[in-house]
């Protein structure tokens, strides 16, 4: 009688244990946190800066601000390994790991602080870009309406989960140091991928549409989904096709593959063994 209560209690355990529940339980956790405030003031300080700098440039503002969103793109493979890298680790500090293995249901407690991550990293985006077209504004060089700038942090939100859920995956499998050195090669990758922050610019090229193949690296995906929704209102006739293009494919292998890489993350996590990680 006492192993089928005992029993019956688990069930109930894991049933009562929901993706909601999850994240809810996520945002408290995240309310005794630095990273709120650490994604706000990177969101602030890069739309204030950029926006002041390309508010007096001599370079076309529209270019400028196919930059900024290309910088904010680039920047994510590492902000996102940073994150990800010191959450596990004040995680695995405080409690071994106790809120995401020793619970009813792995899957969902990562599933949810994954969720929450990403969150936080789109709230992030938008302060930079918000914060960037209302001081590029105020010089009066902003050519953009607010549904441009819509667009483009959808796309960086769509390209950056994948980015979260490898992140999560390297901290919790082989540490922090090995997230964060696997994200700055990614910033890298996706720099490259557009040929520098300044090629366009100078060139007047829309350079997320004419990338090549390390456009198509996960790294990448975030910026260049990013840019190629500001290029849309830029580019015409054949230079829009290409950039619909390209746009099409881009999210149909972002789509393919986060959705492959978060299943992968939510089996594997099911079989982690914490003493048994890489260093």
């Amino acid at each position: 009688m006492g192993s089928g209560r005992h029993v019956g209690s688990s069930v109930g355990q894991t049933s009562r244990m929901t993706l909601w529940r999850a994240v809810l339980s996520e945002c408290v956790r995240l309310k005794r946190s630095p990273l709120i405030a650490l994604h706000l003031a990177c969101g602030l300080i890069a739309g204030v800066a950029c926006g002041a700098y390309f508010g007096v440039a001599p370079w076309d503002p529209r270019l400028g601000t196919d930059a900024f969103v290309q910088l904010i793109g680039a920047l994510m493979p590492l902000m996102v390994a940073i994150v990800c890298g010191l959450d596990v680790d004040v995680e695995r500090e405080a409690s071994g790991l106790a809120n995401l293995l020793a619970v009813p249901s792995r899957r969902i407690a990562l599933a949810a602080r994954v969720l929450v991550l990403w969150l936080l990293g789109i709230i992030a985006v938008a302060v930079a870009l918000g914060s960037f077209a209302g001081v590029i504004g105020a010089f009066g060089r902003d050519v953009f309406s607010a549904g441009v700038y819509a667009r483009a942090a959808a796309g960086m939100a769509a390209g950056s989960l994948v980015l979260y859920v490898a992140s999560a995956w390297l901290a919790l499998a082989l540490g922090r140091n090995a997230a964060i050195g696997v994200g700055a090669a990614g910033l890298a990758c996706a720099l490259f991928a557009v040929g520098g922050l300044a090629h366009g610019l100078v060139t007047g090229e829309l350079t997320a549409a004419s990338s090549g193949v390390l456009g198509y690296v996960p790294f990448a995906w975030a910026e260049r989904l990013g840019s190629l929704l500001v290029e849309l209102g830029l580019a015409a006739d054949a230079g829009l096709r290409a950039v619909i293009w390209q746009l099409e494919v881009t999210s149909v292998l972002t789509l393919a593959v986060t959705a492959v890489g978060l299943a992968a993350l939510l089996a594997w996590v099911g079989f982690f063994e914490e003493g048994r990680r890489g260093e």
